[in-house]
């Protein structure tokens, strides 16, 4: 069994902070739990361009507002009780109005040691580090 509060993760390395979004890793490759689990807080005002070529993704809104826009595509607004699923791919650009809480979940799960690169894109990386557990 795996418990953990975010206040376990906020400032250590699965704390996240870029200019446009700060992710909370709760669950990681290392956890093994097939997916990974992030606190995520899009600041307010910003617009992120993502690709995750490699992952997919479902984001559940809990705060905030904004909207996603698809490359090619429709553009969605989000609020709090939105649900987004990247089953295909799809390269987009996040965009908050307010700051955005979001519950995000990745498979294959994120190692924690992943940034985006110049296109959005989060690339694979492997680990080897054992399962962490409690006592």
């Amino acid at each position: 069994m795996i418990v953990k509060h975010l206040n376990d993760v906020i400032r250590t390395k699965d704390d996240v902070d870029t200019k446009t979004w700060n992710a909370r890793r709760l669950l990681l490759k290392k956890d093994g739990m097939g997916f990974s689990l992030h606190d995520t807080l899009i600041k307010a005002g910003t617009e992120t361009l993502i690709w995750y070529r490699h992952h997919v993704e479902a984001v559940y809104c809990i705060e905030g507002e904004g909207e996603i826009e698809v490359i090619g595509g429709s553009t969605y607004p989000i609020r709090p009780g939105t649900l987004y699923a990247l089953d295909g791919h799809e390269k987009h650009l996040l965009r908050a109005r307010s700051q955005l809480r979001m519950v995000c979940v990745f498979n294959p799960p994120l190692t924690g040691a992943e940034v985006h690169d110049d296109e959005g894109v989060y690339p694979l990386v492997e680990e080897t580090e054992p399962r962490s557990v409690l006592p």
